[in-house]
């Protein structure tokens, strides 16, 4: 995981410094204008849009409904095989745990290495396991807030060798994010960024 965060900041570094090159090698006579240009009109929408911009909120809205609080869960109640097989119906690899009772707060995360870890190699019974005995506990969860930038999850959950985040507000769970949203998110944000640069140097600002 290490590797993909490198290589998409490396990936990111090769683009700009491309633009650049191609700024710095154009003729003389042009440079003027341009300079000209960015400080009285380009600059401010390229700072509204700048590099690295992207927020965990933005990757919640393109991920759609399961982002507006109807994420999956279970409780702590439940059997790991129940909370397996939800996992394998709705094809994600995380759940939310939620303790029992009206108010369903946040217990912890279950997660497919949870269940390699804690049920298959311990030889334990996913039948009469039950969650909240093999979760990661509330207390231990690493968490991002919905303004937190997209690279900064993706070091997160790159130093801390987890697929999941959960997205907490004041108010509490928001929704959850995996490396493969957050991964798709700065790649795109790089290509954008690249998209504004080429723009900015063929006269479209």
């Amino acid at each position: 995981m290490q590797g993909i965060f490198q290589g998409i900041r490396l990936h990111g570094n090769v683009l700009k410094y491309s633009v650049l090159k191609h700024v710095r090698v154009m003729a003389p006579v042009t440079l003027p204008v341009m300079f000209s240009r960015f400080e009285s009109v380009a600059a401010p929408k390229l700072e509204e849009h700048g590099f690295e911009s992207t927020t965990i909120a933005d990757v919640l809205k393109d991920k759609g409904k399961g982002a507006d609080g109807s994420w999956l869960w279970c409780s702590t109640d439940d059997f790991v095989y129940d909370a397996v097989k939800s996992m394998t119906q709705h094809n994600v690899g995380a759940l939310v745990v939620l303790k029992p009772g009206a108010d369903k707060a946040i217990a912890g995360i279950i997660t497919e290495r949870d269940y390699l870890r804690k049920i298959i190699v311990q030889g334990r019974s996913s039948k009469t396991t039950k969650v909240g005995d093999i979760m990661t506990e509330e207390n231990k969860l690493i968490t991002v807030s919905p303004a937190t930038k997209v690279l900064k999850a993706m070091q997160l959950m790159t130093d801390n060798r987890i697929r999941h985040i959960p997205v907490i507000n004041e108010s509490g769970m928001v929704g959850m994010v995996s490396i493969g949203d957050v991964v798709r998110a700065v790649i795109r944000e790089h290509q954008e960024e690249l998209n504004r640069l080429s723009e900015y140097i063929h006269g479209s600002y």
